[in-house]
């Protein structure tokens, strides 16, 4: 009799059932979210300190609380039911709160989804301050074999404030278009067609127009944040992670490397592929709230954190494909809003992962998940209820 391995004792099931064909549900995302390098190849994020994590603040009493004021769940029993593996809270640059799920180790880097597009719009936004980059340039005129696509005549700021006439389904379960921009990436296996090998670039070029000019009602699509960091290494000279831990991870002083994953042809996935620290997450929120400044000094400028915060327009959002997240939001340069008299702002990924940032309080949150569902409507208007309920709270 074969005894089960260590893996297997740990995770419940053998290493070897875990495949591209099944990895981002459970309960293989509960391994994998955390584990994604050895899933998919991937592109190294240096820090230039890294370091054990400070004592865990767990508070108690902040997990106890209701999850919002009248809710019968607590915050922990929230927690549970959204499946989040990491939970993190901070205010005035301090941890007030600290929760991992059983079997996580606080060490482990874990998948943000589309909280890597906020960050490549961070890369955007430095490349601009320095010059290196113009919003208002057409993604052709950067990456000319992009012409003949949808992505030919739109523009950089089109891409970051997802405003892109494009033909495209942003349906994450379809076995259609997203899988086979799935494959192109790299995340799905191969089914012959040749999309892997022919990589991301090349399945970008496929895309069309929609019917309706560029510039027109928010329209969120992946494809936009991908085609972002072509752009974004074209016009610096440098692969996305190279930029990534010059621009931001040494400078937040992050503690430990992150990832990228890339395609068959090293193209980076800066629509939803870094994988990193939740520490170092709290800290990037941080570094905003501190108007752009880290350990060293300045990072971000304060005019491009000000336009983040404050340019996004309401219409354009509320008749646009994602109203229904946020009542009252705004979407600008890949981060969202909260509006309605709150000037808190978030980034977000499927399969439930949080960065919450309210100015107001100086309260930043990390909710780090390996949900089954890509999408929970329900859940998710939870989460920014508690994520208010917290922030709110002296």
């Amino acid at each position: 009799m074969t005894l089960p391995s260590q893996f297997e004792l740990t995770n419940g099931f053998p290493r070897d059932q875990i495949s591209l064909a099944n990895w981002r549900t459970r309960p293989y995302s509960f391994w994998a979210f955390r584990n994604v390098s050895e899933m998919v190849r991937s592109a190294r994020i240096k820090t230039s300190a890294p370091r054990n994590l400070p004592p865990l603040a767990g508070n108690p009493d902040l997990l106890a609380q209701p999850a919002w004021s009248g809710a019968s769940l607590t915050v922990s029993s929230l927690l549970e039911r959204a499946e989040v593996d990491s939970f993190l809270a901070s205010r005035n640059g301090r941890t007030i709160c600290e929760w991992q799920t059983a079997g996580v180790d606080r060490n482990d880097p874990h998948l943000v989804f589309s909280i890597s597009k906020s960050i490549a719009a961070l890369v955007a936004g430095i490349l601009e301050d320095q010059g290196a980059l113009d919003p208002e340039t057409p993604v052709g005129d950067i990456v000319p074999e992009i012409g003949g696509s949808a992505y030919e005549d739109t523009t950089v700021r089109h891409l970051l404030d997802m405003r892109v006439s494009l033909d495209f389904d942003e349906s994450y379960l379809s076995q259609d278009a997203y899988a086979r921009y799935r494959r192109a990436m790299a995340w799905n296996p191969s089914v012959g067609d040749g999309s892997e090998t022919a990589g991301m670039l090349a399945f970008l070029k496929t895309l069309g127009k929609a019917d309706h000019p560029h510039g027109g009602d928010h329209a969120y699509l992946s494809p936009n944040s991908d085609m972002l960091g072509i752009v974004l290494e074209r016009a610096s000279g440098e692969r996305f992670s190279d930029l990534c831990t010059r621009l931001l991870w040494e400078p937040i002083g992050a503690t430990a490397d992150a990832f990228i994953t890339v395609d068959n042809l090293g193209a980076p996935r800066t629509a939803g592929g870094m994988s990193l620290r939740p520490h170092d997450l709290l800290a990037l929120g941080q570094m905003l709230l501190d108007g752009g400044t880290g350990p060293r000094g300045r990072i971000v400028s304060e005019r491009w954190i000000n336009d983040m915060q404050t340019a996004g327009d309401p219409g354009v959002w509320a008749r646009g494909t994602q109203a229904d997240f946020l009542a009252h939001g705004r979407y600008r340069s890949n981060w969202y809003q909260v509006g309605g008299g709150s000037d808190a702002f978030l980034a977000a990924g499927i399969h439930g992962q949080f960065l919450y940032c309210d100015p107001a309080t100086e309260t930043v949150i990390v909710s780090a998940s390996s949900q089954n569902e890509p999408q929970s409507d329900h859940l998710d208007q939870q989460m920014l209820k508690m994520f208010a309920q917290i922030s709110s709270a002296e």
